[in-house]
C-alpha cells in the first residue's frame, strides 16, 4: 500500500493576502506545514498541491527549496487536484491538510496512516474533538475517484460535505483522547490577520525551527489565555445552506447511480 501527504495551498486569498508566505518565526507558513508533514511516519512521497496559475509560482518554489514534490492542477477544483497529484504518483490514500493549518496534529496524522494500513477497506477517515486547523483527514483514492465522476460541484475548496457519505463509503470517525480537545478555541487556522497574530505568537515562545507538539501548544495558550483573545471573534467559513442542501438532494436522487459508479472503479 503506498501512503502519501497532500498539503493543498495557493496564494489567492483576498482576506489576508500572500499569508502563506508570511514569517513564523524563521519559517514562512507553508514551510511550518511541510516541516510538520516530515514528521509524519510512512508517508512514500509529500506533495505541494497547488494550481496552474503563475500567481501560485512562489509556491512551487517553496516545495523544490523544500525537497518535496508539487502538483500544479485546477485553480477551483481542489478535489479534482487532489485526485490527480494522488494518481500521478500511484497512491492508494492519502493523508491531507491544507496549508492554512501550520499546527495539524503530527500524532493524530500517524494514527490515520496506522488505521488505513490496518484496514484497506476504509474509504474516508477523519479525527473529530480537537480545533479546526488540528484535526486530520485520509482518503482512498478510489473513493475520490468516485467523488469526482458523479460530483456536479466545480468548487471544491470545502468538499468534505461530498466524501463524508456513510450512506456510500466506508467512513471511519476517530474521536480523540480527552487530552487532545481544546476547549479554549474551536479554531487553529490562518484566514484573517489575527489568526496570524496568534501563530505569531504560538511560534516565537518556542525554539527556532522546533516542530512544536501540539499538546506544547495547548500548555502554552492555558498560560497565557490573552494570545486566544486576539481571534476569539472569527467565525469559520463554511458552505452556504443552499449549497449544503443542493448537495444532500443530489445524493438522494442519484444515489444508485453513484454506487454503481463506486463498484465500477472500485472492482
Amino acid at each position: 500500500m503506498k501512503i502519501g501527504f497532500l498539503i493543498t495551498a495557493r496564494l489567492k486569498s483576498s482576506r489576508l493576502k500572500l499569508k502563506l508566505l508570511k514569517p513564523l518565526h524563521g519559517r514562512n507558513a507553508i514551510e511550518r506545514v511541510i516541516d510538520r508533514a516530515k514528521e509524519v511516519r510512512e508517508c512514500d512521497d509529500i506533495i505541494l498541491c497547488t494550481s496552474n496559475s503563475n500567481q501560485d509560482l512562489p509556491l512551487v518554489r517553496t516545495a523544490i527549496k523544500n525537497n518535496i514534490y508539487y502538483y500544479n492542477g485546477s485553480k477551483n477544483d481542489v478535489m479534482q487536484r487532489l485526485l490527480e497529484a494522488a494518481e500521478l504518483f500511484n497512491l492508494d490514500y492519502f493523508i491531507g491538510i491544507t496549508a492554512d493549518n501550520p499546527l495539524f496534529s503530527i500524532c493524530h496524522a500517524n494514527l490515520l496512516s496506522d488505521m488505513i494500513r490496518a484496514d484497506p477497506k476504509i474509504d474516508f477517515a477523519f479525527t473529530t474533538g480537537m480545533p479546526i486547523g488540528v484535526n486530520m483527514y485520509a482518503v482512498k483514492t478510489k473513493a475520490l475517484q468516485t467523488v469526482c465522476q458523479f460530483k456536479e460541484e466545480a468548487d471544491t475548496e470545502i468538499w468534505g460535505y461530498l466524501i463524508n457519505r456513510p450512506e456510500i463509503f466506508n467512513v471511519v470517525e476517530l474521536a480523540v483522547d480527552e487530552k487532545y480537545t481544546f476547549e479554549s478555541t474551536e479554531r487553529m487556522t490562518l484566514d484573517y490577520m489575527e489568526d496570524y497574530l496568534v501563530f505569531r505568537h504560538i511560534f516565537q515562545s518556542f525554539e527556532w525551527g522546533e516542530v512544536v507538539d501540539i499538546l506544547d501548544v495547548y500548555d502554552l495558550l492555558k498560560d497565557n489565555p490573552e494570545i486566544n483573545k486576539i481571534n476569539a471573534g472569527i467565525n469559520q467559513l463554511d458552505l452556504a445552506d443552499t449549497t449544503k442542501q443542493r448537495i444532500e438532494v443530489f445524493f438522494e436522487q442519484n444515489h444508485t447511480k453513484i454506487l454503481e459508479i463506486k463498484n465500477r472503479i472500485y472492482n
